[in-house]
């Protein structure tokens, strides 16, 4: 097949094994291939089509901005009514001190963003990350996360950054008067779906309060509603000096950014002049898709279904052959004896039309992220699907 061949030959391979599903339109929760075949949607696209895909408020939101212009100039420059209006949507979606916005392209960008922020208000250099986070595959980003397999071919990586337990109160001891921020997943995503006690991020906010630490909270696979929020930290009753957030955000479009005060985001504006900088952040076409997902999420109410469509996948997967199912809202993660009968599973569900996927840093998990809109008959064809897949990779 021509098309496989120059999509092996001449897109740049991320893994020897891709999926290949040849995709030829997407549709709510479905993509369909060339051959018409259909794939129903159990991972958004990695937690990113949280209202479906190709939904028609944003497919119009997007098509009324390309009749205005696309890029005029590079970020900050110019007053666009697209980034203003999701800026000020934000700000009135979030605490007030989570009132400004810094556009960029993608969620390690964001985060790489976030960490030099943190650096020009504290003055300090120390970072603090946590054990089996990810972060992103850019040099700063892959810095602070804590996955060894996917750093070693690439050091040196950035310096003085430390490394602590998620999920363990002793451990906040090690951030003191040198550090700078602490940047962690208020879920752990990558690491399986791993959620943390209330009183842990209590206590790390108040850890960080005593230091002069800025504590960094990446909501980039669990914002826009796929904890049963629209943003985990606020099931937690703790607000983070910056909020880094991408992936949903879009609602199909590449978008990210990181979120912090006026007087932070001030900094970045002298000492140096343009201390941080992207030709293409805040792209209008995507900030109008931006603000046309979160009114999707408003107006379709669709937060409030989360938990109940959650309980009713965790209902119908059960098997006696899971180890164990971590989830919070709408975000799984389904873990076996090994990471070969994972691999089986996710193929199996393929093959029958139903997209799954694994864990970076967790293979012995695979996770399932549903869009938001999933329909209740959606979730029982799609959980079918699974149980079969366990069924028949069952070990003999």
């Amino acid at each position: 097949m021509d098309s496989e061949r120059i999509f092996l030959n001449h897109v740049a391979q991320t893994t020897p094994y891709p999926l290949k599903v040849e995709v030829a339109r997407a549709e709510g929760t479905s993509i369909f291939d060339t051959d018409g075949k259909e794939y129903l949607d159990f991972i958004s696209g990695i937690a990113v089509s949280n209202i479906g895909h190709r939904h028609p408020h944003v497919v119009k939101a997007i098509k009324d901005q390309l009749d205005k212009y696309m890029h005029v100039m590079a970020y900050g420059e110019f007053i666009q009514s697209a980034q203003n209006r999701l800026a000020e949507k934000l700000a009135s979606l979030l605490p007030e001190q989570l009132s400004t916005s810094y556009f960029v392209n993608s969620g390690a960008e964001a985060n790489e963003g976030a960490l030099k922020l943190a650096k020009r208000v504290t003055g300090r250099t120390q970072i603090i990350s946590c054990k089996k986070s990810y972060h992103g595959g850019t040099h700063g980003a892959l810095s602070v996360s804590g996955n060894e397999m996917k750093k070693y071919a690439f050091r040196p990586l950035l310096p003085d950054v430390y490394f602590i337990e998620f999920n363990n109160v002793e451990d906040l001891a090690q951030i003191t008067e040198a550090t700078a921020c602490v940047i962690i997943e208020p879920i752990q995503g990558d690491a399986g779906v791993r959620i943390p006690s209330k009183a842990y991020l209590k206590a790390l906010r108040q850890r960080c309060t005593e230091t002069g630490a800025l504590l960094i909270f990446d909501e980039i696979q669990t914002g826009y509603g796929r904890t049963g929020s629209l943003f985990a930290f606020q099931q937690f009753d703790v607000i983070p000096d910056i909020l880094t957030i991408a992936k949903a955000m879009g609602g199909g479009m590449p978008m990210g950014a990181f979120i912090s005060s006026k007087a932070n985001m001030q900094q970045l504006t002298f000492n140096p002049v343009l201390g941080h900088i992207t030709t293409f952040g805040g792209h209008p076409v995507n900030c109008a898709a931006a603000v046309a997902n979160l009114e999707v999420i408003e107006n379709e109410n669709l937060i409030e279904g989360v938990e109940k469509k959650g309980q009713l996948i965790e209902s119908l997967i059960g098997h006696p052959d899971i180890i164990e199912i971590r989830r919070i809202g709408l975000m799984f993660a389904v873990e076996f004896k090994s990471a070969e009968r994972v691999a089986r599973i996710v193929n199996q569900c393929l093959e029958d039309g139903l997209i799954t996927f694994w864990f970076l840093s967790c293979p012995e998990s695979f996770r399932l992220a549903p869009p938001l809109t999933i329909s209740e008959a959606d979730i029982q064809r799609g959980c079918a699907i699974i149980k079969n897949a366990i069924e028949i990779t069952k070990e003999v």
